[in-house]
């Protein structure tokens, strides 16, 4: 399905230069990633390959921090930047709560601000990595650790963030799909080869020691069980629940009704990403700390490898599926729209009375969507130590919503550019 679009859409001139442009893009970030930073030892990160925080970081930069590179910040800061503008709009900072009501002039004050502290969140966020690996590494990450080395590098790496950031922009303004989505979709794509590479060595021990039949039923396992969730989460990410909209003032030849879609997963793949900074960062911090013996009994409590660091996971995706889905869909804010549009849900009065069921409808949709994150995340953490794989899955929950949310959106974007297609007489496009 999704080649035949890709065919019938690369027919299109302005889709195939999107789409080159895009493949562009991407060659100039994953070069830079290859580039490592000038005065470090990237060879010492192979000692922290099992570190959760690393790996949730080589997720976010496109597995650019495999090699310390230029690059290795990634979007990160974007997205937390992007995060606390959207949180400091509910009407917490007054400036930015009136610059969400000012359209498009407002739209952009808030694109400039998210800058600003990505810039900041960038260099302060690059300056404490570099020197947390440095410690936990028993051969020095940074060559000659001081003060200036350190502003140097957190330099580096923020410039590098803030120009992975801008190629985003290019993509979106300009290419195909969303930029901060196809940066990080690169970089899962590139770390899958690996993954099979090392689930077959982990496998080959078995087959080295006889153990053939135990191997080939693992293998199958593994793979009837991952085409099944595979098929589950793009059932679930593409589902929606359409609430009914009556309209009272008609426009001539407009229609009478129409319905308001939601997702019935609205949070996304956000509430992962919090709930594993949360469980990764204290296994970076405690190590400072390790003669306090109650810091190491929690990192234990907080580790994905026992029982109750995989229940504390799951539970801190559950509250934060809920919070961040109130951030997407504030049932004040639509109450309010449908009621100015002259539009209402059948059966509910406008105003309070819809804010109310919308809340509702949304606590019902949240749990649906915080068991669906929390069940997508766990799986290929209960596999992994099912299986006795010596290194995490690359292709865990977090990657696997990315990849196919991304791949579902590619697949809209090129149905709307041939939808276009049939319209050229109308709308007098070039093909």
């Amino acid at each position: 399905m999704f080649f035949k679009l890709l065919k019938d859409a690369l027919k299109v001139k302005n889709v195939r230069h999107q789409i080159l442009f895009t493949i562009f893009i991407i060659f100039v970030f994953r070069v830079g990633t290859h580039v490592t930073v000038p005065g470090i030892n990237a060879e010492s990160l192979k000692q922290l390959s099992d570190l959760p925080f690393l790996n949730m970081l080589n997720l976010v930069s496109g597995n650019a921090m495999n090699n310390f590179s230029i690059f290795s910040m990634g979007v990160s800061p974007y997205i937390t930047a992007s995060i606390i503008v959207q949180l400091l709009q509910m009407d917490i900072y007054p400036k930015f709560v009136e610059w969400g009501k000012q359209g498009e002039v407002g739209r952009r004050k808030l694109n400039q601000a998210t800058r600003y502290i990505t810039l900041v969140l960038a260099f302060v966020q690059s300056i404490g990595i570099t020197a947390s690996f440095n410690t936990l590494s028993s051969i020095s990450l940074v060559k000659t650790p001081n003060i200036s080395t350190y502003l140097l590098i957190g330099s580096i790496l923020t410039a590098g963030s803030i120009i992975v950031t801008w190629l985003g922009e290019q993509i979106t303004d300009k290419g195909f799909g969303n930029g901060v989505s196809m940066i990080i979709f690169s970089g899962i794509i590139a770390s899958i080869p690996k993954m099979f590479s090392t689930i077959y060595e982990d496998f080959f021990v078995n087959v080295r020691t006889g153990d053939l039949t135990r191997s080939y039923i693992i293998v199958a396992l593994l793979i009837v069980v991952g085409l099944a969730i595979v098929f589950f989460t793009t059932f679930v990410q593409q589902a929606e629940y359409q609430i009914p909209i009556q309209y009272t003032k008609l426009v001539q030849g407009a229609p009478t009704s129409s319905y308001l879609p939601l997702k019935v997963n609205p949070a996304g793949v956000i509430p992962v990403i919090f709930a594993s900074s949360i469980t990764t960062i204290p296994s970076t911090i405690f190590p400072f700390f390790s003669k306090v013996t109650w810091l190491s009994h929690l990192q234990g409590l907080l580790s994905y490898n026992t029982p109750s660091g995989m229940i504390t996971y799951a539970i801190l995706i559950i509250l934060f599926s809920f919070f961040y889905t109130f951030v997407q869909v504030n049932p004040e804010k639509t109450a309010e729209y449908l009621q100015k549009n002259g539009s209402y849900i059948p059966s509910v009065r406008p105003g309070r009375e819809t804010e109310k069921y919308m809340s509702s409808l949304l606590k019902r949709l949240a749990t649906i969507g915080a068991v669906f994150l929390a069940f997508i995340s766990l799986a290929p953490i209960a596999a992994q130590q099912f299986m006795h794989l010596t290194s995490s899955i690359a292709l865990g929950g977090t990657s696997l919503l990315i990849l196919i949310s991304t791949g579902i959106e590619g697949m809209k974007q090129l149905e709307g550019y041939l939808l276009k297609r049939q319209y050229v007489g109308f709308m007098n496009l070039e093909d």
